[in-house]
C-alpha cells in the first residue's frame, strides 16, 4: 500500500491523524501530565475551565485535563488487549473450522453463534458480574466477544483462499497444513482481518467506558473516561463542563478509528478501489 496515495483517502487520512493525535497522547501521559491526575485539592473543587486548569477541576480539586490525558491510556491499553484476544483465538479457530469443515466447522461456528448472540457491553457486564470488576476483567470480558466475530471472518475468508490454485500446489508437493495456513493463508485474509480490528478497537474503547461507567470496569482513582462520566452525572446541571471532555474523548477516538477502518477497508478492497477510479 502507497502511502503517499493513502493520504487521497480523506477518511483515511481525517482517522489516521485523529487515533495518531490520541496514541500521542496516551505516550505522552506516562512521561508528563499538567498536573498529578489523582491528586486532590478541595479548595480548587468545580472551578470552569481557566487558564491554570485548562479544562477545569472536578469535585474533587482534580485537574481534568489531566485526568482525560491519562483516561487515553487505559482506553487503549484495554483496546489493544482485547482486540488482541479476540484476534488470537479467533484466527485460530477460524482457520480450524475452515480447514477441518465438516464436524468442526459445525461445531466452532454455532460456538461463535452462541457468543455472539450476546451485545458485546452485556457480555461485558455478564463476565465481569462472575469475575470481578477491574480493568483486566474488563479486557478478558470484551475480548471473548471479540473472538466470534474473528472467527467468522477468518473462516469465511479461508474458505475461499483453499480453494486457490497455489494452494492446491502446495498440498500436492507435501507442504504440512500448519506451514500452508502460515505461508498461504493467513497473508492472504490479513485485510480484512486489519480492518475489522480497527472497528472492534473502535467498540472495545466504548464497552470499557460503559463498564467503568457501571462501576465495572477501572476502579478509582485510576483516571478512565467511563468512570468520569459516571461522576460527573450528578453535577451536570452546575458543572456540565465535567461530562462534556471525557465524553468528547471517547467520541472522538470512535470517530477516528472508524474513519481509519473505512479508509483501510476502501484502499484494501480491490472491488471497491476499482469502483471509486470509475467513478
Amino acid at each position: 500500500m502507497n502511502l503517499r496515495r493513502s493520504f487521497r483517502n480523506i477518511n483515511f487520512t481525517i482517522g489516521f491523524f485523529i487515533t495518531l493525535t490520541i496514541l500521542l497522547t496516551a505516550l505522552l501521559s506516562m512521561a508528563y501530565t499538567p498536573y498529578d491526575p489523582n491528586r486532590m485539592n478541595l479548595s480548587q473543587r468545580f472551578q470552569a475551565p481557566n487558564k491554570t486548569h485548562w479544562l477545569g477541576t472536578d469535585q474533587y480539586g482534580r485537574d481534568i485535563l489531566s485526568r482525560v490525558i491519562k483516561g487515553s491510556v487505559n482506553s487503549i491499553v484495554v483496546g489493544l488487549v482485547a482486540v488482541s484476544i479476540g484476534m488470537g483465538f479467533g484466527i485460530l479457530l477460524g482457520s480450524v473450522a475452515a480447514f477441518y469443515r465438516r464436524g468442526m466447522d459445525e461445531l466452532i461456528m454455532r460456538f461463535s453463534d452462541v457468543l455472539y448472540g450476546f451485545p458485546a457491553v452485556l457480555s461485558a457486564i455478564l463476565i465481569t458480574s462472575i469475575l470481578g470488576p477491574g480493568t483486566i476483567n474488563s479486557m478478558i470480558a470484551i475480548g471473548i466477544f471479540n473472538i466470534p466475530i474473528f472467527a467468522r471472518l477468518t473462516r469465511a475468508t479461508s474458505l475461499s483462499v483453499w480453494e486457490r490454485d497455489y494452494v492446491t500446489s502446495a498440498r500436492a508437493i507435501g507442504r504440512s497444513d500448519a506451514g500452508i495456513v502460515l505461508k498461504y493463508i493467513l497473508p492472504n485474509i490479513l485485510s480484512p482481518l486489519i480492518v475489522q480490528a480497527t472497528v472492534q478497537f473502535a467498540i472495545a474503547i466504548l464497552a470499557e467506558a460503559g463498564l467503568s461507567y457501571l462501576g465495572l470496569g477501572t476502579q478509582p482513582p485510576h483516571a478512565s473516561w467511563g468512570r468520569m462520566l459516571n461522576e460527573a452525572q450528578t453535577f451536570m446541571g452546575t458543572s456540565p463542563y465535567l461530562a462534556i471532555f471525557p465524553g468528547c474523548a471517547i467520541a472522538l477516538s470512535v470517530l477516528g478509528l472508524n474513519l481509519l477502518g473505512d479508509g483501510l477497508r476502501d484502499m484494501l478492497d480491490p472491488k471497491l478501489s476499482r469502483i471509486q477510479r470509475v467513478i
